[in-house]
């Protein structure tokens, strides 16, 4: 099934009471999906569920206290860095805001590319811009413009540096990596589905680090979510199904060596094949410690796209240079507090 008719199939399909056995679907979707009446709520097979206690909250979906799906993995943003630019300028990989921020004036200085993200006016903007907002002590559940206009600030001192390129209005999280992959930028917001590029075209020593955003700070975990349609005529064996499957250690196993999806089960994002690589071990470190469930579960399901808009724009503006960040904090309030009552 194409990706972009997935939902609207699915949801077509209500009207005829049809519908498949497992779906296997956007994780933020899962609202979406769930009030659209093409998913069961499983959690009364969750709850009997033996090895339910290995997977953390955050990839857990629910609407309204009903479980509707989990996902079997996870995809995350970690910081990419460029070894021999940073042995060039003599700093290590920051592990903290601070470090980060006096290991760009360094880089910046040597005359090398600070960091490439993404900070298109939608929810890819919104996704990339979570973890520095949050880390900041900004979040859905008591929205803050102080907050904000911190995480702002610091973006925007990035942009006058020279450290981060205007030019990232325009970029989806393809074209930054591809920017860094290039050997003159030191850093990289992004995420664990460029392992690949990184081993076919950086030309240089590389790595990863968790995101450098403290205990408040909260990274997306991402990935595709699996459930059971609505009118299965077979439930019970759909649920065998992903027990045996994406829910399982062993099927977990098969998408990180197949796609590099690392594991959302903790005893399974712990095995060798995770820790031993320190890129996927930098990755599978911010699952427990600083994962979040994306979307927010703050967010009223019914206003989860237009929250994702309002703040990838914000985001935008902030790093195209059109608004301070005094002013996009107090835009972005005003348009989020009507979107967060429930």
């Amino acid at each position: 099934m194409p990706y972009d008719q997935l939902n609207s199939k699915l949801i077509a399909a209500v009207g005829a009471k049809t519908g498949p056995d497992v779906v296997v679907f956007n994780g933020a979707d899962a609202s979406t999906l769930a009030l659209g009446g093409t998913l069961a709520p499983i959690e009364d097979k969750w709850d009997s569920f033996a090895d339910k206690g290995q997977f953390p909250d955050s990839v857990v979906h629910r609407l309204d206290d009903a479980i509707y799906g989990v996902q079997g993995y996870v995809n995350l943003l970690g910081l990419w860095y460029n070894q021999d630019i940073l042995d060039e300028v003599g700093v290590k990989p920051p592990t903290t805001m601070d470090e980060l921020n006096s290991d760009l004036a360094k880089v910046v200085a040597a005359g090398k590319g600070g960091i490439t993200l993404s900070g298109l006016p939608q929810s890819q903007g919104e996704w990339q811009a979570y973890p520095w907002l949050s880390s900041f002590g900004f979040n859905y559940d008591k929205p803050d413009a102080a907050a904000l206009t911190d995480a702002f600030t610091m973006v925007q001192n990035w942009t006058g540096t020279g450290a981060l390129t205007r030019e990232a209005v325009t970029w989806d999280q393809t074209v930054p990596f591809q920017t860094f992959a290039a050997g003159n930028t030191a850093f990289a917001a992004n995420g664990n589905w460029q392992i690949g590029t990184a081993k076919s075209s950086a030309k240089f020593n590389y790595g990863v680090v968790p995101l450098p955003v403290g205990d408040s700070g909260k990274v997306y975990l991402g990935g595709e979510a699996e459930g059971i349609g609505a009118f299965s005529a077979h439930p019970d064996l759909a649920w065998k199904y992903l027990q045996e499957t994406y829910y399982s250690a062993k099927g977990q196993a098969i998408a990180l060596a197949d796609v590099g999806s690392i594991p959302s089960r903790l005893d399974a994002a712990a095995d060798k094949a995770v820790t031993d690589d320190p890129l996927l071990a930098a990755f599978a470190t911010s699952i427990a410690k600083n994962g979040a469930n994306y979307p927010s579960a703050a967010v009223p399901p019914a206003n989860v796209a237009d929250q994702q808009l309002v703040v990838g724009q914000a985001w935008s503006s902030v790093i195209g240079g059109s608004a301070t960040p005094a002013d996009a904090a107090e835009k972005l309030m005003g348009q989020l507090t009507p979107l967060l009552k429930k």
